[in-house]
């Protein structure tokens, strides 16, 4: 598997996983956040399988497992052993199954609103912005990926026009298209459904992670949190009112502070 990234700054080493959306990719997810923090860690923003630089080779297997297996093959060849990951909805569920399968290359976990993590005890399934991102993906259209992309902020204004356009570019290119089919291909597969749940492994995690939760998420919803935070040896939960799936835009300073000294250690 051959995986994009971009790689700043300098010490302990920080991977940074984006979301999911149609025509996403790691500078699309983390452009702003990675300068941020590139000022205290060595960042790589990773464009994960089917998504930005890595469309090129089919997606096989389970999602979450495929994309750990790429990524701890593309640690091996920078010659990095231990890692800190920062996982967004699609990311958080990719950073998760890498923690699950490869324990002592972790430090610690920072997910925001994990996919495959969350388990929706009180909303709906499938929820608002699965439901958009299932319209897209049946029928692309520009309208369809801005209302699927209004789905993810509190504030609507962060949707810009420029936003749409360049979503709705990346995601129009075929092998985008492919990729898109054979993730979801992999979540509804009875072969390897199971794999996706990722909640019910949760309790075998020893790594300290940190939950970022925006309170109206609309994506995967803030009860999705409330499993993952009672089998999780070390977790806490950070909510941030006013706020969608994209907390590291929409609470752009008090994420990263957050960030900052939870990869520190530092208390918060």
């Amino acid at each position: 598997m051959s995986l994009h990234f971009e790689r700043s700054g300098s010490g302990s080493p920080v991977v940074l996983l984006h979301g999911g959306g149609p025509g996403a990719s790691g500078t699309s997810n983390f452009g702003k956040t990675a300068p941020v923090l590139a000022s205290h860690f060595d960042v790589l923003i990773v464009d994960q399988p089917g998504y930005g630089g890595s469309v090129d080779e089919p997606i096989t297997g389970q999602y979450f497992t495929s994309a750990a297996s790429g990524l701890v093959d593309l640690l091996d060849k920078l010659d990095i052993e231990k890692v800190d990951l920062i996982g967004n909805s699609l990311g958080g569920g990719t950073a998760v199954r890498f923690a699950l399968a490869y324990p002592r290359r972790v430090r610690r976990l920072l997910l925001m609103g994990p996919g495959g993590l969350s388990l929706n005890v009180f909303a709906a399934d499938p929820t608002e912005g699965v439901k958009r991102l299932g319209a897209f993906a049946r029928d692309p259209s520009r309208e369809r990926i801005a209302a699927f992309l209004r789905t993810l902020v509190f504030d609507s204004a962060l949707v810009t026009d420029e936003l749409i356009e360049e979503r709705f570019r990346a995601a129009s290119d075929p092998a985008a298209q492919r990729a898109m089919r054979a993730m979801g291909a992999s979540f509804a597969d009875p072969s390897t459904y199971e794999e996706g749940l990722l909640w019910r492994d949760a309790h075998r995690l020893r790594h300290e992670v940190l939950l970022v939760w925006g309170r109206e998420d609309r994506v995967n919803p803030l009860d999705g949190a409330l499993v993952a935070l009672k089998l999780l040896r070390n977790a806490r939960l950070h909510v941030f009112g006013g706020c969608g799936h994209w907390a590291h835009l929409e609470k752009f300073d008090e994420f990263n502070r957050l960030a900052i000294d939870f990869l520190k250690g530092s208390p918060s």
